[in-house]
């Protein structure tokens, strides 16, 4: 780490933004809203897994076209999910850069068929080894999503860290899943993985402040970088590192730092 603070100066200036930023008032201009709108834990999951894949560009953007996709599915996904036939399927549309109508209907006719064999997406996450970190267990959740005939074009719609991707959004989702703080923000509603092997979500802005900060020196987004960036927060906290996602986005979105 080299960002002329100490270490425990880094500390204590992220741990202060964590708690500034993890706050219920950073829902109101976040994709995270989108599933608060829901009760049911297999509601909250797959309003959080759609919000979550489209979860790049504007986020304004992003919000309205999330909307979209609840509206399509009666806002009631769970319900939808499980009990829609193949014509109510192939009426679902919604276009958010690449991921178009073809993409969203197979995700809901795959997660049908998941949710019928596992009944929630937590339990797909729990089938590999997490006691170090999730990766493993997001490619093996890409392999299980896409062990049916599907169109090509929609596997690039969930990242394999096995192939050097970041995984951003689904590393977000995990986030969302798994972290519980009693904060109002994240939900907590998975209790089979421990918030201590969860990865940040990397993009621009945390990739930006984390390099300023000295809490990563690799020049791309990739697996690689996550690896690095994990190393330098689990050393800041290892109970909770992935709190620090709240830090480095809003000293990146809202202070341009």
């Amino acid at each position: 780490m080299e960002s002329g603070l100490t270490k425990l100066d880094l500390k204590e200036f992220l741990d202060n933004k964590y708690e500034q930023y993890n706050q219920k008032v950073f829902i109101e201009s976040d994709p995270i809203q989108i599933p608060h709108d829901f009760k049911l834990k297999q509601d909250i999951e797959i309003a959080a897994f759609l919000t979550s894949t489209i979860a790049w560009g504007q986020r304004k953007t992003i919000i309205k076209n999330a909307k979209i996709m609840m509206e399509n599915l009666d806002n009631s996904p769970y319900e939808f999910v499980i009990n829609s036939t193949e014509k109510e399927i192939n009426k679902l549309y919604v276009i958010h850069r690449t991921f178009n109508e073809i993409d969203f209907r197979y995700f809901i006719k795959r997660l049908k068929e998941i949710y019928t064999k596992y009944n929630d997406l937590e339990t797909v996450f729990c089938l590999t080894d997490n006691s170090l970190n999730m990766h493993s267990s997001i490619h093996n959740f890409k392999k299980i999503f896409f062990n049916s005939d599907h169109p090509i074009r929609t596997t690039k719609h969930i990242s394999d860290p096995n192939k050097g991707s970041a995984s951003k959004r689904i590393n977000m989702f995990l986030r969302w899943m798994v972290r519980n703080d009693n904060n109002g923000v994240d939900f907590g509603i998975w209790n089979k993985i421990n918030k201590s092997v969860l990865s940040c979500p990397l993009d621009v802005h945390s990739g930006n402040v984390a390099r300023k900060l000295g809490l990563l020196n690799r020049k791309q987004n990739d697996h690689k970088a996550v690896l690095e960036l994990d190393k330098n927060l689990r050393e800041l906290d290892k109970f909770d590192p992935v709190k620090y996602d709240f830090a480095l986005f809003g000293l990146g979105v809202f202070e341009g730092f």
